[in-house]
């Protein structure tokens, strides 16, 4: 049973996940609350995965397909609620980019495995999923803040709407977008015929 451990936790990620995006596109601030939660608890077992497979040795092929494909959907689900907040303030069009971006490294990465290369995660890449999270978290707690029926929740709204989070989405898709270029001029020998 430890030694199932991590891919129980990729595991537990992929099924918190549609718990998260049902709670949070409602709108009331208990229930987007507890989704903030469940999305908390699904990022942290990220970490505790990685963690338990090292220290107890037990690094398998299920884990190590299962553990980047958890991640993947746990982030795609967290920007594609955005636009149910207000499709103004977060656009569909970076958010794509976002996904398709991302769709296309772990394709790579796969040809890369198949091939037996590795594609090695850049500082840039490790950059923009910092970025990334960052900016997913301030949005998610922007988006139960804008839920609140207060004084507090108003200044929200004022900020949500003041623009800023448009544009900090464009950076995050500039910054993914170009992260995506740097893995394919870095890895183009995956494109060359054998």
């Amino acid at each position: 049973m430890r030694h199932q451990l991590p891919n129980i936790l990729s595991f537990s990620r992929i099924v918190l996940t549609p718990v998260f995006f049902v709670m949070y596109t409602v709108d009331d601030p208990i229930i987007r609350l507890i989704s903030l939660v469940v999305y908390t608890v699904a990022a942290l077992t990220d970490y505790f995965d990685g963690h338990y497979a090292r220290k107890m040795g037990v690094e398998t092929s299920l884990g190590v397909f299962l553990d980047p494909l958890a991640d993947k959907i746990l982030t795609f689900s967290a920007f594609i609620v955005l636009p149910t907040l207000n499709a103004n303030v977060f656009p569909w069009w970076p958010i794509i980019l976002i996904v398709v971006r991302d769709i296309w490294v772990t394709v790579m990465r796969v040809v890369a495995t198949q091939r037996g290369m590795e594609m090695k995660t850049s500082y840039s890449a490790k950059v923009k999923t910092f970025i990334q999270m960052g900016f997913l978290y301030v949005s998610l707690l922007l988006g139960l803040a804008i839920s609140v029926p207060n004084f507090y929740g108003s200044i929200a709204r004022q900020f949500f709407h003041s623009g800023v989070m448009t544009y900090a989405l464009y950076v995050v898709a500039f910054i993914t977008l170009y992260t995506g270029i740097e893995y394919i001029v870095q890895n183009r020998k995956l494109f060359q015929r054998r």
